[in-house]
C-alpha cells in the first residue's frame, strides 16, 4: 500500500514537471528594428522620467499584479505606446480578452517595432517582448492565443501609454 502511494506520488511529481517545462510550439527569437533611431538613456535619467512602478517593470524587468493594470480591461480604441519611448506598438483592434489579467494582443503593431527573446527565468521557457526603440520590457508572447497568429502578447499596462484614437 505505501509503496503504491509513493509510487503515485512519483509519477505526479513527474508529470507536473514535464507540465511545467512544456514549451508548446517555439516562438522564434527576433530582433526588431525600432521605427525612429534607438535611444540609449542612462539608468538615472530612466530612474527621473518613469514612475517607481513603470521604472521597475520597463527597466528591471518587472512584472504589475494581475487585474491591477490601466489596461487590462480597457475597450478605448486606439494606439498602445512604448510608456518609455512613444513608439507605437499594439493597435487596440488586435486586443482580446485573455483571461489573464493584462492585456493581451494576437499581434504588434508592427513586428519590427518590438523583439523577441528567450527568457529561461522561473524555472520555465517564455519569450520576452521588448520595445525595439528602448529595449524597455513590455511583457511575455505566449503560443495560445487566437487566430490568425495563434500568440497572445501578455502586456504589463505599465509598460502602455495609449493614445486614443479621434472619435468616429
Amino acid at each position: 500500500m505505501k509503496f503504491g502511494i509513493a509510487v503515485a506520488v512519483l509519477v505526479a511529481l513527474a508529470t507536473g514537471l514535464l507540465i511545467l517545462f512544456k514549451v508548446g510550439p517555439e516562438i522564434e527569437e527576433r530582433k526588431g528594428v525600432p521605427v525612429e533611431s534607438r535611444i540609449e538613456v542612462a539608468d538615472a535619467e530612466w530612474k527621473k522620467k518613469l514612475t517607481p512602478e513603470q521604472y521597475r517593470v520597463t527597466r528591471k524587468k518587472g512584472t504589475e499584479r494581475a487585474f491591477t493594470g490601466e489596461y487590462w480591461n480597457t475597450k478605448t480604441d486606439g494606439v498602445f505606446n512604448c510608456v518609455c519611448c512613444g513608439q507605437p506598438l499594439f493597435d487596440a483592434k488586435t486586443k482580446f480578452e485573455s483571461g489573464t489579467g493584462w492585456p493581451s494582443f494576437w499581434q504588434p503593431i508592427d513586428d519590427n517595432n518590438v523583439s523577441l527573446i528567450q527568457d529561461n527565468s522561473l524555472f520555465t521557457r517564455r519569450t520576452e517582448v521588448i520595445c525595439s526603440r528602448c529595449d524597455a520590457h513590455l511583457g511575455h508572447v505566449f503560443p495560445d492565443g487566437p487566430a490568425p497568429t495563434h500568440k497572445r502578447y501578455c502586456i504589463n499596462s505599465v509598460s502602455l501609454k495609449l493614445e486614443e484614437r479621434p472619435g468616429k
